[in-house]
C-alpha cells in the first residue's frame, strides 16, 4: 500500500487532536507542537485511543499528555545519570583487573591468551575497530599517546582505551575476558557475572533509548536483565517479584548497582521525588508491582512505612 498521508500544518494537527475528542487550549497545542514533533507526542496518547476507531477517551486533556512526555523526560535524565556511574565504574573495574591480571598494559592486545573467549575473528575485528576508534579520536590525551608513542604503539594501554571506545566494544573486551576476570569485575556489583553480562546488555540498549531522547516510561523492553535466582538472592523475589520486562526492572537493578558502587549518591530519592510529583502516572504500566516499596532493595528509602507512594 502507498502512503498517501499529507503533511499537516501545526494548525492541522492541533485541530485534528480536538476533532477526535483531545481537550485543550488550541493555541497552546499549537505552541507545544511547533517545539515537539506530533508524531513523538503520538506515543504518549496512543494509550488514550478509542481502537480502531480514531477518537480519544473521555477526559483526555492535551495537558495529561504534556504531563507524561515531561515525566518521561525528567525519568530518561535520571536513568542516564545512574547508567553513568554504572558505566564508569564498570569501565574502571575492567580496565585494572585486566592490566593486573597480566601485568602488561597492552595484554589485551598483543596477547591472545587474555580474551579467552573471543574467537580468533572475533579478536581481530574488535581489535581493527579499537585500532581505527583510536586514530580517528580526537581526545588529547589520545592525540598526545600518538604523537609521543605511535611510531611504537598501534593500541593504547587498556586504561587509556577503555575511556575511549564505544559501550559495545566495552561490552565485546567484557564478554571476550577471562572468566575469573569477569567474576572479579562483577563482584563489585554483588551479581554472577553472567546476570552482570545481561544487565550490561540491557542497560546498553536502555542508554540509547535515552540518548536519542525515545519513550522510556511504560517501554515494553526487548532485551531483558536477567534476575538474580531467588537462592542467591531473595531480595528480587520477597514480599514481591521483581519483573525484568519493564522500566522498574531497570529502575531496581541501578538502584542495586548505586548501592554498592555510590552508596552516597541521592539517585534513589530523586527518582521517588519525581514519581511523588507526578501522581498521574500509572506506575503499573512502568511494572511497578503492588507494595514495591517493601522490596528489600528498595525498602531502606521508606523507614517505618509500609506505602509511601
Amino acid at each position: 500500500m502507498k502512503y498517501a498521508k499529507p503533511p499537516l500544518s501545526l494548525e492541522q494537527q492541533a485541530d485534528l487532536l480536538l476533532s477526535r475528542g483531545m481537550t485543550g487550549d488550541r493555541q497552546l497545542i499549537i505552541e507545544r507542537l511547533s517545539m515537539v514533533n506530533y508524531y513523538r507526542l503520538s506515543g504518549y496518547w496512543h494509550t488514550f485511543r478509542n481502537l480502531p476507531a480514531q477518537d480519544f477517551t473521555p477526559n483526555t486533556t492535551f495537558e495529561k499528555i504534556w504531563m507524561r512526555y515531561t515525566f518521561d523526560r525528567q525519568l530518561r535524565l535520571l536513568v542516564m545519570d545512574a547508567v553513568e556511574r554504572v558505566e564508569v565504574a564498570f569501565r574502571g573495574n575492567l580496565a585494572y583487573r585486566i592490566a593486573h591480571k597480566y601485568g602488561n598494559p597492552f595484554a589485551y592486545a598483543e596477547d591472545a591468551i587474555a580474551l579467552p573467549n573471543l574467537r580468533a575473528d572475533e579478536r581481530n575485528r574488535f581489535l581493527a575497530s579499537l585500532a581505527d576508534e583510536t586514530k580517528s579520536s580526537k581526545e588529547t590525551f589520545v592525540r598526545h599517546f600518538r604523537d609521543k608513542y605511535g611510531k611504537d604503539q598501534v593500541y593504547m594501554p587498556i586504561w587509556m582505551v577503555t575511556e575511549i571506545m564505544t559501550f559495545g566494544h566495552a561490552l565485546t573486551l567484557y564478554r571476550g575476558s577471562a572468566d575469573a576476570t569477569k567474576a572479579a569485575v562483577a563482584a563489585p556489583f554483588g551479581v554472577h557475572d553472567k546476570v552482570f553480562l545481561s544487565w550490561l546488555l540491557t542497560l546498553n540498549t536502555i542508554r540509547n533509548i535515552c540518548a536519542h531522547h525515545a519513550r522510556l516510561w511504560n517501554r515494553s523492553l526487548g532485551i531483558k536483565p536477567m534476575i538474580p535466582v531467588a537462592k542467591n538472592d531473595p531480595r528480587w523475589h520477597e514480599p514481591v517479584a521483581i519483573g525484568n520486562d519493564r522500566i522498574f526492572g531497570i529502575l531496581t537493578v541501578l538502584k542495586n548497582c548505586l548501592d554498592r558502587i555510590a552508596p552516597q549518591s541521592r539517585w534513589p530519592m530523586r527518582l521517588i521525588g519525581l514519581l511523588r510529583d507526578c501522581p498521574e502516572i500509572p506506575l503499573k504500566s512502568m511494572g511497578f508491582p503492588i507494595g514495591w516499596e517493601m522490596c528489600p532493595i528498595w525498602a531502606s528509602e521508606f523507614p517505618g512505612q509500609q506505602r509511601a507512594i
